[in-house]
């Protein structure tokens, strides 16, 4: 089923087996992006039947999916508290609370033909509240001014990239790759 605006939130069991498929799909699809409902419902550990309750049709997923990241997304940013401490810690706090989600954006920037929403392409509230974080520490002299907001944004998504590809094809474990990704981010942006 999809999510509708003004819905009831979902019962404890229906809320879980959502979790499950959204988890699992993002698992199937990003090692298979042309995988079959039948193979998320597998991997979820339902039936075809269940799957096709919460998940009629394939776009209904990709748009749960889409709808599930971007509240991840919301989430990471408010627990990474930008608007606290100095931005260059807050800069590095984001970063770390991204990182965690780094398969269902995997699947977004390796699969986007999957993603046509349009909530894809238009300017967030997560979006708002980075460029605010980078014009403070730009303000504060710990993030180089000569620098856009939109580059420095577009900095951090791609280290991100970089340290999530490092974990995934190189082996090394996340934590590398993350303290790699963060020093990166300092030397690149900061002051």
């Amino acid at each position: 089923m999809v999510d509708e605006p003004g819905a009831a939130p979902e019962s404890g069991t229906r809320a879980r087996t959502r979790r499950a498929i959204l988890d699992a799909a993002v698992r199937v699809l990003s090692q298979q992006p042309n995988a079959s409902l039948a193979e998320v419902a597998a991997a979820a550990g339902v039936g075809r039947t269940t799957m096709h309750r919460y998940f009629p049709e394939r776009a209904d997923l990709l748009t749960g999916i889409t709808n599930d990241l971007l509240e991840k997304i919301a989430a990471a940013t408010e627990r990474a508290r930008p608007d606290t401490g100095p931005a260059m810690a807050a800069l590095e706090r984001l970063c770390q609370a991204y990182f965690d989600l780094g398969d269902g954006i995997l699947l977004t920037v390796n699969e986007p033909h999957l993603f046509t929403d349009a909530a894809w392409s238009q300017e967030s509230e997560t979006d708002r509240t980075l460029l605010r974080l980078v014009k403070r520490g730009q303000a504060e002299g710990a993030i180089d001014p000569d620098l856009t907001p939109e580059w420095v944004q577009n900095v951090l998504w791609a280290l991100l990239y970089a340290a999530w590809m490092h974990a995934r094809d190189d082996d090394v474990p996340e934590h590398d790759a993350l303290a790699l990704c963060l020093r990166t981010l300092r030397k690149a942006v900061g002051r």
